[in-house]
């Protein structure tokens, strides 16, 4: 049976990623035979649809289960029509994690576990914005221009 895994890197040794669509890699694993091919993730910087095309990406390769960190609902309803299991809360070393779901370690996820567009890395920048607040307010405040180059 087919499973894939959502990983950091291209080999058994990686680590699981936590993001479904935008993870670095898949790992389409074989379970009785731990053969596996790495496929690089083409859609981890798309700006919208990483999910839907990730998961379309799945069921063309004919997977029946998937295991990750995390998996929102327009994938998780991809799945769902293909009748393709998904186990959520995954985490640690590739090898291990599919050892557990053979073992019957994990429980398959009901429902998405996270919102739609969660791993596009809404970045919390911290910029400084330009000039020293002395704008061209009126009455002597401190304005909002871009104030004056010294």
């Amino acid at each position: 049976m087919k499973i894939a895994i959502t990983s950091s890197g291209p080999d058994l040794s990686s680590t699981v990623e936590s993001r479904f669509g935008r993870c670095a890699y898949f790992l389409v694993i074989e379970s009785d035979t731990m053969e596996f091919e790495a496929l690089e993730n083409p859609n981890s910087a798309l700006g919208g649809g990483a999910g839907i095309q990730s998961a379309q990406m799945m069921v063309d390769k004919g997977v029946r289960v998937v295991l990750t960190g995390n998996c929102g609902p327009n994938a998780f309803s991809i799945f769902n029509a293909a009748n393709i299991q998904v186990i959520t809360g995954v985490q640690g070393v590739v090898r291990d994690a599919v050892e557990q779901y053979k073992s019957g370690g994990y429980t398959p996820t009901q429902n998405p576990n996270v919102s739609s567009h969660f791993g596009m890395g809404m970045g919390g920048g911290q910029g400084m914005g330009m000039g020293r607040g002395r704008g061209m307010g009126m009455g002597g405040g401190q304005g909002m221009g871009r104030g004056k180059k010294r």
